[in-house]
């Protein structure tokens, strides 16, 4: 498995990269890094063209995953998608660089939910019965399907969720003392207190 660090945003809304913020002394990709480190896992970053040569400035060359242009998607989707292509074998533990306050215990019951129930293809939270698909694995069987659904123009929208009905997939309902680590930051205004 591989631990997926999703940093392609446009961040429009925060007016600068989210996964270079930084929080402490390290930036929110490399805080969410760490957490999936803890995992053992090896890790990646999804980044977009535009984004590649400023992350390389602050992580190697090797953990960096720009978007396929040929994919045709936009959003996490391509992100997910472009790694996947780049490691068909591998199934993918995901998360935004966006959620600073995720702890590696919450990453955890996930991995264990992979490990006891292993025919599924997606591995996600409930948040008040809706999916938190960008904390979520995806093993590289059920990728390999979209990306099939995708050459065929059978994805007609790119959503995550929308990808997430095609897809077996277990579900954990996050507790009310959960949902905080799901957080994820698009302004300035809301980094107050971080």
């Amino acid at each position: 498995m591989l631990g997926v660090i999703l940093c392609g945003g446009q961040s429009s809304r925060m007016g600068t990269d989210k996964g270079l913020i930084k929080l402490h002394a390290n930036t929110w990709a490399q805080t969410a890094a760490d957490k999936m480190l803890l995992l053992q896992l090896n890790v990646v970053l999804s980044v977009n063209a535009t984004q590649f040569n400023e992350y390389l400035s602050v992580f190697l060359e090797p953990q960096l995953i720009r978007d396929h242009d040929d994919l045709q998607v936009r959003g996490p989707l391509a992100g997910i998608l472009s790694v996947h292509l780049q490691y068909p074998k591998e199934d993918l533990f995901v998360l935004a660089c966006d959620m600073p306050l995720m702890e590696t215990i919450i990453l955890k019951h996930l991995l264990m939910a992979y490990q006891e129930y292993p025919l599924n293809g997606a591995y996600v939270f409930l948040n008040e019965g809706q999916p938190e698909p960008l904390c979520a694995i995806y093993t590289a069987k059920a990728l390999s399907c979209i990306v099939d659904l995708l050459k065929a123009n059978q994805l007609p929208k790119h959503s995550m969720k929308f990808m997430l009905e095609h897809i077996q997939t277990f579900t954990i309902s996050l507790n009310d003392d959960q949902k905080k680590f799901f957080r994820n930051f698009n302004a300035p205004a809301e980094l107050n207190g971080l």
